[in-house]
């Protein structure tokens, strides 16, 4: 089970409104969600993801090592580049997504919150005789994203992790506080989650379910490396990929923006002209208020579902945009 995590001291910053599952620990919003997805969207502030777990990997076989566990080709990683990967189970299912960076000595990961010690347990059992150290470092660092087309000063001798969407810093925790007085306006989770739906980018946890494969989520090519094997459930990824037929997909909805509240994790979603009480074709993963496209969600659907079909979930209306071609 994942481990509560610690709240973080910005929760004390004014407006702060705590976040509820998955994101216990961090601020919801400080106060108008709107202006802080703005602030992010115009590449000012920052955001406390302190909740999420911290993994390093040291020795001289990490690389070789990790290559051979994750779905990403890593073996020759160069310093600095960042990349995603996953941990899938034997028949290919979804169990991590690791966002590493590797600094010439240390792999540093984050991962979804409370689930590094499900992680570290697994990598320590696959050891062996690799000169390899795994660590648990979620008390000592915190993860603070900055946003695309920041400019903000990192401070000296924080790794980053810099992708398109941003720069993840792995920041000493007891640094939190004054780097929030020095790098605001904060944004809470809220904000960087609409972010994330808009960007169309899955998370373990919320986008998966126990039988989630990587090909569902639109993760080919950018997490699972095609030209590679060796890793658990690899035999899944291929046989997928050359039949080409996931069971379901990733769709982006744009929902109808009169009804009050939103339709929350695992909705029930239906064709629109079956009704409420038509057969379930899928559930929504996440949804958001965005600050331009109104209410927005992320939906797995069964693969066969028509890409023009209008939905519903729940009462609320949703017009789909492919994010995995069927």
């Amino acid at each position: 089970m994942p481990r509560e995590s610690k709240a973080s001291p910005l929760l004390s910053l004014p407006g702060a409104v705590a976040a509820e599952s998955p994101d216990e620990g961090v601020a919801a919003h400080y106060g108008d969600l709107f202006r802080e997805q703005r602030s992010l969207a115009a590449g000012t502030g920052f955001v406390d993801l302190s909740h999420r777990g911290v993994v390093t990997v040291t020795g001289p076989d990490r690389l070789s090592w990790l290559h051979l566990l994750i779905t990403q080709h890593v073996s020759e990683l160069p310093a600095g580049q960042a990349t995603e990967a996953l941990i899938l189970s034997a028949n290919g299912h979804i169990e991590h997504a690791l966002y590493l960076v590797d600094d010439g000595s240390t792999t540093w990961i984050h991962v979804e919150p409370g689930t590094q010690a499900e992680l570290i347990a697994y990598l320590e059992s696959m050891k062996f005789f690799y000169q390899v150290e795994v660590a648990d470092r979620t008390d000592e660092l915190a993860v603070v994203h900055l946003p695309a087309g920041s400019i903000a000063a990192v401070p000296e001798g924080v790794t980053v992790r810099e992708t398109a969407h941003g720069r993840d810093l792995f920041l000493p925790r007891e640094t939190l506080e004054s780097f929030a007085s020095s790098h605001g306006p904060a944004a809470g989770v809220l904000a960087y989650e609409a972010l994330r739906v808009e960007a169309h980018r899955p998370r373990v946890g919320l986008e998966t379910d126990h039988r989630t494969i990587p090909h569902e989520l639109g993760w080919i090519g950018t997490a699972v490396h095609l030209q590679k094997g060796c890793y658990r459930g690899q035999e899944t990824v291929a046989r997928v990929h050359n039949l080409g037929k996931p069971p379901r997909r990733l769709v982006f909805l744009h929902l109808d923006g009169s009804e009050v509240k939103l339709p929350g994790h695992g909705t029930p979603v239906r064709l629109a002209a079956d009704g409420p009480e038509g057969r379930q074709l899928g559930f929504i993963t996440t949804s958001a208020r965005h600050h331009e496209l109104g209410p927005i969600a992320l939906a797995l659907v069964k693969r066969n579902v028509p890409l023009d079909a209008p939905l519903i979930a729940d009462a609320t209306a949703a017009a789909q945009e492919v994010v995995v071609e069927p």
